[in-house]
């Protein structure tokens, strides 16, 4: 039996703008995701693990800018979604999420594939509704709708996120071969309007601001994490030009450009030189940013924080907010870059001549280390397409490309830093290529890799997919923490210590691969690695995770001396 809520869900959300949904197979949420498979202007997708297909949703949904509808069936499945609903509420990435569910009355009585599903995601959703289980009075199908309604606009306005409703499904599941969904549905009313809050400064704002910034002459700027954005980088150049601010990125802000600060991590650590580059007021937008060693050295210091934010909370992870500026951050540069007067000079030197040395210094020393991840690394990042997209898996892979910098190319970085788990780094690149014909790069390591092997466990081509592992068979990061690497206890209860390669995979799976183990090899193999190809490609890294831990202490300490034979 076709139930009209489920034909009125699908129809609200295709014309709320909605166009993909992605649906892992199952009995109880077969009416739901045949809504949505008929559904003429709505392209679905199949994808078995729940787990990998809540990322996928979330790696289209953070390239569309709009809701992707998820569909899983009753009980466990629908917990396997936390994970990424978690990465996409703190990402502010919209999804429609639809767990189909029992009828209440069969809740807690042992039946089968039965769990408590209501408010199952927490506080990690902007909101979660209960669907009606019939709608056969006039009120309860006017109650679905409006539930649709209100989900979608929650999920796109500002700041975006995961929306649940969780749908009683009862026998029958499935239409008879004479039912057909009646989609042109005659009362159905238009989507709810969403105000973006994008607005501009009031005068008496711009008063306030005015009278506060004259007081700074120390003013650092530091963009969090945030998709490229071509208004708010050209402004950021024209206040570096003027030198109104220091300008301090992380590659996941997608405002690394030249005049900015990218190699802080090697020198900001240093007592003397924080000094001499404590700032007066730190301006943020965006989200998080990567850096640890500039969160705590914001927190050490007597800064002023403001953060520039037009809508939703706003965390402290400084510990010194004290204004938050309700406009789009465009919006505010634009006053700054036109009223704000030069920076102190020597507070824009000592940081700009640092930063400029160890640009042309990292490139040099990395050179001179053994074959491992970071001169590996280096090669890639400089055969990179001009432009696409790039993914950073969570633990070394960011943190690597981060320590590095990037060539100047137009990429865009994207990285599950919002609850910075390795879990979905590959679901959420593949999710990425579904949206766009430009190549798609993941730089991952091996945990991350194995850990989500089920991302590539479906039917669709992935051809502009190139996947870039560094296999050192352990989870090698814990050799380069201070606390774990000095128990007794790492290798047994920290590394994981395993034996797999990705050649298997990728025979499985149907990707083009080449492993290499030195320099010689991986030059060969990226000559034609980013070329078009019918199939998507893995180039496995393979090195040893204690040799990299040598080579990146090797580089820190040649850094420090290569800053002090400078006096810098």
């Amino acid at each position: 039996m076709i139930l009209p809520q489920l034909t009125h869900l699908a129809s609200i959300c295709a014309k709320s703008g909605v166009t993909q949904a992605v649906l892992s197979p199952g009995s109880r949420c077969a009416p739901i995701s045949l809504a949505f498979i008929r559904h003429p202007e709505i392209h679905c997708r199949t994808i078995p693990d729940e787990r990998s297909a809540a990322f996928i949703a979330m790696g289209m949904a953070q390239q569309l800018q709009k809701p992707v509808v998820l569909v899983c069936t009753s009980g466990s499945a629908a917990l396997n979604y936390a994970p990424a609903i978690a990465e996409a509420f703190y990402q502010q990435i919209p999804l429609l999420v639809l767990t189909a569910d029992r009828p209440p009355e069969w809740i807690d009585q042992w039946d089968g594939q039965t769990i408590r599903q209501e408010n199952l995601y927490g506080q990690h959703v902007k909101e979660s509704f209960t669907f009606p289980d019939e709608a056969q009075l006039p009120d309860k199908l006017w109650h679905a709708k409006r539930i649709v309604k209100e989900a979608l606009v929650l999920s796109k306005s500002l700041p975006m996120g995961p929306v649940h409703i969780n749908i009683p499904v009862r026998e029958p599941f499935y239409p008879l071969p004479e039912e057909k969904y009646a989609f042109e549905v005659t009362d159905l009313e238009p989507p709810l309007e969403i105000q973006t809050g994008l607005s501009t400064f009031g005068e008496e704002a711009i008063q306030k601001i005015r009278a506060q910034l004259v007081k700074y002459r120390k003013i650092l700027l530091l963009p969090g994490q945030q998709r490229p954005n071509r208004a708010i980088k050209t402004l950021l150049a024209d206040i570096i030009r003027k030198q109104q601010a220091v300008l301090v990125t992380d590659v996941i802000s997608n405002q690394v450009q030249e005049g900015a600060i990218i190699h802080h991590d090697f020198f900001i650590k240093d007592p003397e030189t924080q000094k001499e580059m404590a700032p007066e007021l730190v301006i943020s937008f965006g989200k998080s940013i990567l850096s640890k060693a500039m969160k705590q050295f914001l927190r050490k210091s007597q800064a002023t924080h403001w953060h520039v934010q037009p809508a939703g909370r706003v965390p402290d992870p400084f510990q010194k907010l004290g204004q938050i500026i309700r406009v789009h951050p465009e919006y505010f540069l634009e006053y700054f870059s036109n009223e704000q007067g030069p920076a102190d000079p020597v507070f824009i030197q000592s940081w700009s001549q640092k930063n400029e040395a160890l640009q042309n210094g990292i490139q040099g020393l990395l050179e001179k280390q053994a074959f491992g991840e970071l001169l590996a690394l280096k090669r890639v990042l400089a055969r990179l397409p001009p432009f696409g997209k790039v993914h950073l898996a969570n633990s070394l892979a960011v943190r690597n490309v981060n320590r590095l910098g990037l060539p100047e190319k137009d990429l865009e970085i994207i990285c599950n830093r919002g609850t910075s788990g390795i879990d979905g780094s590959s679901s959420t690149a593949v999710g990425c290529t579904f949206t766009t014909k430009e190549n798609v790069t993941l730089i991952t390591g091996d945990m991350a890799f194995f850990y989500d092997r089920n991302a590539f466990w479906h039917q669709y081509q992935l051809t502009n997919l190139r996947v870039v592992l560094f296999n050192n068979h352990g989870g090698g990061i814990f050799r380069m923490i201070e606390g774990p690497a000095e128990q007794p206890e790492l290798e047994e209860y920290f590394e994981t210590h395993q034996k797999l390669s990705a050649k298997h995979l990728a025979a499985e799976m149907g990707f083009e691969y080449r492993l290499v183990r030195d320099t010689a090899a991986l030059e060969e193999c990226l000559e034609t690695f980013f070329q078009k190809s019918l199939h998507p490609k893995i180039v496995e890294i393979e090195s040893s995770s204690e040799s990299n831990t040598r080579t990146l202490k090797m580089l820190h300490e040649s850094i420090q001396k290569f800053l002090t034979d400078r006096n810098l």
